[in-house]
């Protein structure tokens, strides 16, 4: 009764994965929220990996995602950790700030409003 068994687990360091920060979350669905409700996105997705997070925002449910905003700490000190894939693969922004990332969408998003 006294005899205390661990239970086999992994180990917990390996099956850590990457995440997003509180701050790095909101401004990416602030984002999306804008997206919303100019009428362009109408779902997301997140996707938390041990190298990667990734939001993907979608035009429609059943397509692919337009964009998809992926988060690779393993790459901060080189190419940068943000980086920002269109809906053919194609990175079309890379950087260590995600503001940076993000400005091209948010020029689109000047486009739908405005126009």
């Amino acid at each position: 009764m006294g005899t205390v068994t661990p239970l086999p687990f992994p180990d917990r360091a390996a099956s850590q994965q990457t995440g997003f920060e509180r701050t790095e979350l909101l401004r990416i669905l602030d984002l999306y929220g804008r997206m919303v409700a100019a009428g362009h996105w109408r779902d997301y997705a997140m996707d938390f990996h041990r190298d990667v997070a990734i939001f993907s925002a979608f035009r429609r449910t059943a397509e692919r995602p337009e964009y998809r905003i992926e988060k690779r700490p393993a790459l901060r000190s080189r190419q940068g950790m943000w980086a920002l894939v269109s809906e053919a693969g194609a990175i079309l922004k890379r950087g260590d700030e995600l503001a940076n990332v993000l400005a091209p969408v948010e020029r689109k998003l000047m486009k739908l409003v405005g126009g």
